[in-house]
């Protein structure tokens, strides 16, 4: 990494004579102890400052804030001004001190991320890092207690290349250093053992490490790719770090099981409290983002955590001597001042600083372009060197360069950078000086709001086939529906191998072999009922596919006639984005996903061709489809068209409402709401002028389809929630898809074979990736307790949030609001429900929004879309008598901003739940994650049935032959049909399994001596059977030999036997079979009236039969008789000899 001159944008200010100052200064250890000055330097300018500072002094560098948001801003911000650098955020925990909560799993793997960077320079015999990192955390992270320095390094495991070490003591190591057991290591705190091989993810590696034992020797050290689990690249040794900062010091007595503490223990773990800084290097210099704010921030956590203390110690929550879990801001700056430390900010600054006195403030234009250029024209003239980082910096440049087109490329090319920064600079002092604008100055916008990601966790390869477990209702292609009892091993004819085991009707009991088991798929039907199970043998299965193959072939037949129709009518082409487009775009005040860039880009390229636009926009709740639904009706405005917004509820309605108002305010664009919330006469007047196109955008419920609802010229209709209307505007919907532009959105995620089934006649966007990382939803299901309801809505007003409390019967509300108010006197409650007023019910919703009510006690009014980040509790009053849908939606109306989320999911006290009420809140408390949507749709289509999603006529056919082979048949027939009418036929439908059947004398299994985990043999089995290429059996076979070691003889019997089914299904061959040393390919029994199918000769060894082959193996050894057969089948498929 070079210095700080050496870079554009921060030559100047390392030019600075008071920089230099400042240089020499710190490099002579001038800031060590003693009172601070601060320099006072303007926020926009500090990071530039740490950034230069960071070149020239090449040590590691601590930035402190007072806050997580600022924080956060700042280290999202650092990536542009050192983007090669080390920059890490040290997080703060989720809960509040005290509080018995777990640390999510984003929080656990930043803060062990900082604590291994800097352990690593007090590692007995390591070198120091190269590059020195840059860690900000804001002042809470900083107070939490955490493991000793001395005991985290004593408890940090070295590896070596052919060092002596015992497999099972570094296992138990492992698991004492907090890492977490797991089948495959996808995710870092993982570890796993597969016979000789240990895999192991340290949170301050990208890559999980593999180790191979020979004996007690370790004979090779690899990196590995989580996702493929394929070695990366060899190494000669690894550091494993410890996983969690609780540990367990001293070892379990004898007897007693051992476990894994929680961070809420960690003052009880360790005798001397311990933080961040004791983890600082000697070297390391400590930055202070505006220190009397950090000091204010510090002693309000304090002061809070104190009374929280003597709360809980009075009600015997927590024991009177129980340490303090954090260190108080004396204790801390006691500690930072070991190190040089420096203050940014204006504390101790008065009258500022020589190097703050070199910046002033930018002029600001606030988006008038023309005065913007006029400004960098007077610039340029005068000499003068200015730049300009902005997330429009393309637009920007397009402007210049049209005006000034003699100017070389890479001079303008210096002037633009695509960038986002809090704010600009004009720098000036004799001679040097540098402009320095941001968005902030030409557009008046701020930052985008930083979104932290998801810690990096990765699926394994065989993810996808873990939905299988026994007592599962399955279904065989060839044998209809039965139930999974799980893999058996019995001895047939000599040959021992790997069954999965079905029974079906009359104790009858199928084995089907492994390398069929793409045949089988989950059961998943109509309703919650168990199905009926088929009869082994007889007509009646085939029969039941034969009907439910033609029922398909209607819905294939309805779907197709509208994609048709579609394809042929002329619809309008929206203009490509202009400069507004753009502009609106760059407003958004958060980053956008990889989906959700990718739904805008696919809705606009269905809007911007000749046919009307159908697309359904599948996302979780909170993954930001509203915003995609903004720009594509910002888009049709800008081609002068109407957009029309359909929403269910008139809840959804007034929020969506405020939401395109707010974003669109500074455009010339007309947002009005036709719904209960307007009087009849306001109604009247929005008609009329939507009928005179003086109304750009209209939102409304259903009253939206009414027949005095007339547009002038409508261009674009988004429907929100489809499923949640009529069927008679369902009708009136349909007919609108052939004439307009359609985008339908929807939080219920389709299933995805479903998907796969309708990708030939519908345009499906997916948004799977979650805006930021938000906490696990804490959910309680259990009686109602009046102590708990109590505790919950005081912790909420605790922490200055406000409650949803869900009661689903209207009669009923005011006895609920007595006694809500007698148990929480403190809480001011608002009561909504759908037979308020209007005006009423508008004017409650809007003070709950701005916060004038602490609990609004509802009925289920708010489950469509509701947002409203400070309500992070939600108590559901008999949540068993919700749908599951229903209630995982009302679930998604917390938990939609950074802090821990509560949902209390209660039922009768008095009464037990139905069986499936019970089990549909255990679904719930399974599932707290957001994103689990997918996982909750199907345990509801399991539940509730899969009728809905394809009308309900169709759920008797579901429930005969199950959803996933329904859905298969669906695709044969959509593919079928495109194909019959000369439309390109897609490739996305899953790939049909094979039909053909091979038994030959094969010890075909995967050892329990191998992979000892049945489940995760189950998920191998399923994924090798669905192979369907001879490079993805010889990639499979490399993969195997690295992630479980050498590959042992009834593996690679499996792998051959699915060479041979591959070779003799592209021959048409139907079945493989050995008889007196003949190996026997049959073809499908011949027409009647033909006896002989008059097969040509081969080869020698091979005899020609009537429907076949018979190829002799006598006195063959297993490798020549192995490799004559697939030679065999190789010499048929060259000779194409596949039958008619």
């Amino acid at each position: 990494m070079g210095k700080s001159a050496d870079y554009p944008l921060l030559a100047p200010l390392a030019s600075l004579p008071a920089y230099q100052d400042l240089l020499i200064r710190l490099q002579e250890d001038d800031y060590t102890g003693g009172s601070l000055r601060g320099l006072g330097l303007p926020r926009a300018v500090r990071l530039a400052v740490l950034a230069a500072l960071h070149h020239d002094l090449d040590k590691p560098i601590l930035l402190l804030t007072n806050r997580a948001d600022r924080a956060l801003s700042l280290f999202d911000e650092l990536g542009f001004w050192l983007p090669e650098g080390i920059n890490l955020y040290f997080a703060e925990p989720n809960p509040s001190f005290s509080e018995n909560l777990p640390w999510s799993e984003g929080t656990c793997h930043d803060r062990l991320r900082v604590l291994a960077e800097f352990s690593r320079y007090w590692l007995p015999g390591s070198v120091a890092p190269q590059a020195h990192s840059v860690v900000i955390a804001p002042i809470r992270a900083a107070m939490t207690r955490t493991i000793p320095r001395r005991d985290f390094l004593k408890n940090t495991l070295r590896i070596r290349l052919a060092e002596q070490r015992d497999l099972v003591e570094t296992s138990a190591t492992l698991v004492r250093l907090g890492y977490e057991y797991s089948n495959i290591v996808v995710r870092p705190g993982q570890f796993s053992r597969r016979g000789g091989i240990l895999d192991a993810w340290s949170h301050s590696s990208p890559w999980p490490v593999r180790i191979e034992f020979f004996g007690q020797e370790i004979d090779t050290l690899r990196l590995f790719d989580p996702t493929t689990q394929r070695t990366t690249e060899k190494i000669d040794q690894a550091v494993l770090f410890p996983a969690s900062e609780a540990l367990i010091l001293n070892p379990p007595v004898e007897g007693e099981l051992p476990y894994q503490p929680t961070e809420l223990q960690i003052p009880d773990l360790y005798r001397f409290p311990s933080s961040l800084v004791d983890f600082l290097p000697k070297e390391a210099l400590v930055l202070l983002d505006g220190q009397e704010f950090i000091e204010a921030a510090a002693n309000d956590i304090e002061e809070e955590s104190t009374e929280r203390r003597a709360n809980q110690i009075a009600n015997q929550s927590l024991a009177q001597n129980a340490p303090i879990p954090y260190l108080t801001w004396s204790e801390l700056a006691d500690s930072i001042s070991q190190h040089q430390m420096l203050e940014l900010g204006h504390t101790n600054a008065e009258g500022g600083s020589s190097l703050s006195a070199s910046f002033g403030p930018g002029p600001r234009f606030a988006g008038r372009l023309k005065e913007f250029q006029y400004h960098i024209e007077t610039l340029s003239n005068e000499n003068l060197p200015w730049i300009v980082v902005s997330r429009q910096a393309a637009r920007l440049k397009q402007l210049w360069t049209e005006t000034h087109p003699d100017v070389k490329p890479e001079e303008t090319q210096r002037h633009f950078i695509e960038g986002s920064i809090s704010g600009g600079w004009v720098l000036k002092q004799g001679k040097i000086q540098q402009h320095l604008l941001s968005d902030s100055e030409i557009f008046g916008w701020s930052r985008p709001q930083p979104r932290r990601r998801p810690m990096l966790s990765t699926e394994a390869p065989e993810t996808i086939y873990a939905d299988l477990k026994p007592g599962d209702w399955v279904v065989h292609v060839d044998h209809g529906i039965g139930q999974f009892i799980g893999l058996h091993t019995p001895n047939i004819e000599g040959v021992q191998r790997e069954y999965l085991s079905i029974a079906y009707k009359d104790n009858d009991v199928l084995y089907v072999p492994i390398h069929q088991a793409d045949r089988i798929t989950r059961y998943i039907g109509p309703d919650s009922g168990p199905p009926s199970l088929s009869r082994l043998g007889g007509a009646e299965w085939d029969m039941t596919k034969s009907r439910v193959r033609h029922a398909v072939v209607e819905v294939a037949q309805d779907l197709l006639e509208l994609y048709a129709k579609r394809q042929t009518a002329e619809g309008y082409a929206f203009e490509p984005d202009n400069d507004w487009q753009k502009e609106l775009e760059a407003s958004f005040p958060y980053i956008e996903t990889p989906d959700q860039l990718l739904a805008i880009q696919q809705v606009k390229a269905d809007m911007e061709s000749k046919r009307p636009m159908d697309r359904l926009l599948c996302g979780d709740v909170g993954y930001g489809k509203t915003e995609v639904a903004l720009r594509a009706a910002f888009k049709a405005v800008m081609s002068g068209k109407q957009v029309a917004v359909l929403v269910p509820t008139t809840v959804l309605a007034q929020q969506h409402y405020e939401t395109f108002r707010q974003r669109l305010s500074v455009f010339p664009v007309t947002v009005e709401m036709l719904s209960r919330f307007r009087s009849n006469k306001a109604q009247d007047e929005i008609i009329r002028l939507t009928a005179e196109k003086q109304v750009d955008i209209l939102i409304g419920t259903h009253r939206l389809l009414s027949a005095d609802v007339k547009f002038k010229d409508l261009g674009l209709v988004i429907i929100d929630e489809e499923q949640r209307f009529g069927v008679t505007h369902k009708e009136h919907l349909k007919k609108l898809r052939s004439e307009v532009d359609v985008l339908t959105l929807t939080a219920t995620p389709i299933p995805r074979t479903l998907y796969m089934a309708l990708s030939g006649v519908r345009d499906i966007s997916n948004i799977n990736s979650p805006p930021e990382e938000r906490l696990p939803i804490i959910t309680h299901v259990g009686p109602y307790d009046d102590k708990l309801v109590r505790e919950a809505i005081v912790r909420e007003l605790d922490r200055g949030g406000q409650v949803f409390f869900v009661h689903n019967r209207i009669q009923s509300i005011p006895a609920v609001y007595n006694h809500l108010s007698t148990l929480v006197p403190e809480a001011r409650i608002g009561i909504a429900h759908g037979r308020l007023p209007e005006e009423q019910l508008a004017e409650v919703m809007q003070q709950f929004t701005v916060g004038q009510f602490d609990v609004l006690l509802c009925t289920s009014i708010i489950e469509s879309g509701l947002d409203i980040p400070n309500a992070n509790t939600l108590i559901v009053d008999r949540a068993d008598t919700f749908g599951l849908a229903q209630l995982y939606q009302l679930r998604g109306r917390v938990g939609r901003g950074a802090q821990r989320a509560f949902a209390y999911l209660f039922r009768d006290k008095r009464r037990a739940p139905t069986p499936e009420g019970e089990e549909r809140l255990e679904v719930l408390a399974d599932n707290p994650q957001l994103g689990a949507g997918y996982a909750i749709a199907m345990r509801d289509l399991e539940m509730r049935g899969a009728g809905d999603l394809l009308g309900t006529r169709q759920s008797g056919y579901i429930a005969a032959v199950g959803f996933h082979l329904y859905t298969k048949l669906l695709g044969q027939a959509v593919r079928s049909m495109r194909s019959d009418s000369g439309l390109p036929v897609e490739t996305s439908i899953e790939a049909p399994s094979l039909n053909i059947n091979v038994e030959l004398p094969l010890s075909s299994e995967i050892p329990t001596s191998y992979i000892p985990d049945q489940e995760l043999r189950l998920k191998l089995y399923r994924r090798i059977a669905s192979l369907r290429s001879e490079t993805e059996i010889a990639q499979t076979e490399i993969e195997f030999a690295d992630r479980f070691g050498p590959i042992p003889q009834g593996v690679l019997d499996l792998l051959f036997q699915m060479k041979v089914k591959l070779r003799g299904e592209a021959a048409g061959i139907e079945s493989v079979s050995i008889n007196n040393n003949q190996i026997l390919l049959s073809y499908p029994a011949l027409p009647n009236g033909i006896k002989d199918r008059k097969l040509p000769e081969i080869d020698p060894s091979v005899r020609v039969g009537k429907n076949g082959y018979w190829v002799n193996i006598a006195d063959l050894s297993k490798d020549e008789w192995e490799a004559r057969l697939l030679n065999v089948l190789q010499k048929i498929l060259q000779q194409g000899l596949t039958p008619e």
